[in-house]
Order: structure tokens, then C-alpha cells, then sequence
């Protein structure tokens, strides 16, 4: 079976050409807003969510944790985490997989490689839940294992 078969096979769904690019499209937005890491561009970047945006992940301790932020949490901790990279560029380069439910929800997977302007590398694996609304994509929802130690200190 072929990957289409078995997201078909999967969710009920096969997204059409349109489904694929417009998805592909609010991917490429966002890596650009991500790769140069300003407020400016952490502010666009929390213009692609919904909120309250669920948060899924899990820590040290082995125990998963989930959380709301709004956007003012959102806008703080991604200007922390992504600030580190000191307003240099970063690239990434990452395989995406989407399992459309429906053409309006889909949920995909991501495999990335982040590489900082010193060529420091951070590989990633983690998921988005996606929304459709008025024909416009946002992220909802991200999944990503090893952040909790970091959250539980600053949200619930």
C-alpha cells in the first residue's frame, strides 16, 4: 500500500490536489516566519494559530503533560525559545506527512533537521493538528515530546 492508500485507509479521507497544496502552502508561510526568528516574525507566526492552541508533550519524569496557551503565552515563550538563536537565520528542512480527516482537519507529522547560522544541527520529530476555516489554514494544536520540564513552570 502507498501512503495515500493507507491515510484513506486510515481517516476516510483522500485530500485532492488543492487539500495538498494549499496545506503545503501554509507550511512554506510558516518556515519563513521560523527561519528568521524576530518578534516581528514570532508575531506573524502566531497569526497561523487558533487559540487557545493546545499544547501536548511530555518531560523528564516520563509523564505527558497538556496545556492551553493564548496568544500573549504563545508570543512569550516562542520569543524565549526561539530567540536563542540570536536573530540569526535558521534553516530547516523538513519531511512532512498530512492525514486529512476531512478537508477541513488534518493532522501532520513532521521530520526536521534545524540548523543554526554556526551550522549547529537539532533534529525534530513532532505533529500539528491543522484547521480549516473560511478556506484558510491554522495550527491548533502541537504535539512534541520533551517539552514539559521547560512548560510546567509557566502554564497549567
Amino acid at each position: 500500500m502507498q501512503r495515500s492508500e493507507i491515510a484513506e485507509t486510515l481517516t476516510g479521507y483522500t485530500p485532492g490536489e488543492e487539500d495538498l497544496r494549499s496545506l503545503a502552502e501554509w507550511f512554506e508561510t510558516y518556515d519563513a516566519y521560523s527561519s528568521a526568528p524576530t518578534p516581528e516574525n514570532v508575531e506573524r507566526m502566531a497569526g497561523l494559530a487558533v487559540f487557545p492552541l493546545n499544547l501536548v508533550t511530555d518531560g523528564s519524569d516520563g509523564d505527558a503533560w497538556a496545556g492551553q496557551w493564548d496568544r500573549g503565552r504563545y508570543v512569550e515563550t516562542m520569543n524565549a525559545v526561539m530567540g536563542g538563536a540570536g536573530g540569526e537565520d535558521v534553516r530547516f528542512e523538513s519531511v512532512r506527512t498530512p492525514f486529512f480527516l476531512s478537508p477541513s482537519l488534518a493532522v501532520v507529522f513532521t521530520s526536521s533537521v534545524m540548523t543554526t547560522g554556526d551550522g549547529e544541527e537539532h533534529r525534530m520529530h513532532y505533529a500539528d493538528i491543522l484547521v480549516r476555516r473560511d478556506g484558510v489554514w491554522a495550527f491548533q494544536t502541537m504535539i512534541q515530546g520533551g517539552w514539559a520540564d521547560m512548560l510546567k513552570g509557566r502554564t497549567s
